[in-house]
């Protein structure tokens, strides 16, 4: 399994450049306006022409979809983050691959994750205690048929055990 970094919230320069010579394979703009770490259509457009060996990646919320489609062809995005409550038909309008958050919990589907449109998923796993709930989670995590992305506060700290326990 080969793992790579995506990094969510990027708004500078200095910020996205060190990103890209660090090796992340994803560099994520939120254009999600409620959000702290969103930023312009314009300011990622010339930020994304800065890093071209990180993939483009634009999050959205519940946003519609022509706005989706339209900030994909303004801004180069390669792929486009689905953080709310979008179903498989708005998936399937989208004009780049898609890559849909799940939350992992009682209502994780490994059926729903399989079916949706989406080239990966991104799972947000929150905070697992016990060694069952990891070994759950990487069960599940093997039942999936496309790339997962594990997300939710993880940092220095944590990254080495959630290698440990999902690998």
């Amino acid at each position: 399994m080969k793992i790579r970094a995506m990094v969510t919230g990027v708004n500078d320069m200095l910020t996205a450049k060190t990103i890209e010579e660090c090796g992340a394979a994803f560099i994520t703009f939120v254009f999600d306006k409620n959000s702290r770490d969103y930023i312009s259509p314009e300011h990622a457009a010339v930020l994304a022409q800065q890093v071209p060996y990180s993939r483009i990646v634009g999050a959205f919320a519940n946003e519609d979809v022509d706005v989706v489609n339209q900030l994909v062809s303004k801004v180069g995005l390669e792929y486009v983050e689905l953080d709310g409550d979008e179903d498989a038909a708005y998936a399937r309008q989208v004009l780049c691959p898609v890559i849909k958050r799940f939350r992992y919990g009682e209502d994780f589907s490994v059926d729903l994750t399989n079916n949706y449109p989406a080239e990966m998923i991104l799972l947000n796993i929150g905070h697992l205690t016990g060694a069952e709930e990891w070994r759950k989670l990487a069960e599940d995590i093997s039942k999936v048929n496309k790339s997962v992305i594990v997300a939710d506060n993880i940092n220095r700290e944590n990254v080495g055990l959630i290698n440990k326990h999902l690998h």
